[in-house]
């Protein structure tokens, strides 16, 4: 029966292929103007900085969809016909090698819908962490502490943990721990790290964001850990350095000093004894 259904492929004129790469063309021009434009804004917006750039991806897959559907429409006239082979030869595609893009497609459409992080987060994706700089067709991009541009493919959703330090927030917790030597006083250490947080810079208390140090005894040395939250996620590291800096050199002044111990092996410590 199906050899007798007629299936005529629509005829592409030049014409045609030139309007498709001009739409094409026009879609991406306008969506790097676009994303620069929201870029600009976000930094001057404060507090919003991450809302504003949440729009981005939103605005790309729109775009590319209508631009996609504008050329579909010239090529196929979109019949139903056309419409099915379209669908016959995507699906072969697919199973033939386009799988992973396909994925990566997906992938892009369901994290700009459920938002499981977005553009201004930092996260973990895999072995990498850093701020979200992009969410693109194919992979997200993101800029590591060391400043390395990372594409991660966007099917790494479906088969990996994802964490995001902040979930959308401009501000996010920072953990600092520093050791020191179990004989030194330690409430005088405690005290000395709660006033170096308190009064960094880049630091943000408020109701909802308070801050705390802990303290925790080893054998030969205690751990302070401090839970802080930044004013803005991408100062971080700078918070972190500062905080640990200050700290030290009041440390120093009250003679507060870094464990000193060799650490062994347990295997070797055994053959030891």
């Amino acid at each position: 029966m199906a050899e007798n259904i007629p299936v005529e492929l629509p005829i592409v004129d030049i014409w045609t292929i030139i309007n498709s790469i001009l739409v094409i063309l026009i879609a991406y021009l306008f969506i790097r103007a676009i994303t620069f434009i929201l870029v600009v804004i976000s930094e001057r917006a404060g507090q919003y900085r991450i809302t504003v750039k949440m729009v981005i991806p939103l605005l790309k897959f729109s775009i590319y969809g209508i631009a996609i559907y504008i050329v579909l429409k010239d090529i196929l006239h979109l019949g139903s016909e056309q419409l099915i082979l379209f669908g016959g030869l995507l699906g072969a595609g697919i199973g033939f090698g386009l799988k992973d893009l396909f994925a990566d497609i997906i992938g892009g459409i369901i994290i700009t819908l459920e938002k499981p992080y977005q553009v201004g987060d930092k996260v973990k994706i895999g072995d990498y962490y850093g701020e979200v700089s992009d969410i693109g067709l194919r992979a997200t991009k993101l800029v590591t502490p060391d400043d390395n541009l990372v594409s991660a493919p966007n099917y790494l959703f479906f088969t990996q943990a994802v964490a995001s330090a902040n979930a959308g927030a401009p501000e996010m917790m920072v953990v600092i721990d520093l050791f020191i030597d179990s004989d030194s006083d330690s409430v005088r250490a405690i005290k000395i790290l709660k006033e170096s947080v308190a009064t960094s810079k880049y630091v943000y208390i408020s109701k909802k964001r308070p801050y705390t140090v802990l303290m925790k005894d080893f054998p030969f040395y205690r751990r302070l850990r401090a839970k802080a939250y930044v004013n803005d996620l991408r100062y971080e590291f700078e918070f972190e350095s500062e905080v640990t800096r200050r700290t030290w050199i009041e440390f120093s002044k009250h003679g507060i000093k870094a464990p000193k111990v060799n650490v062994m092996e347990a295997g070797t410590l055994s053959k030891a004894g």
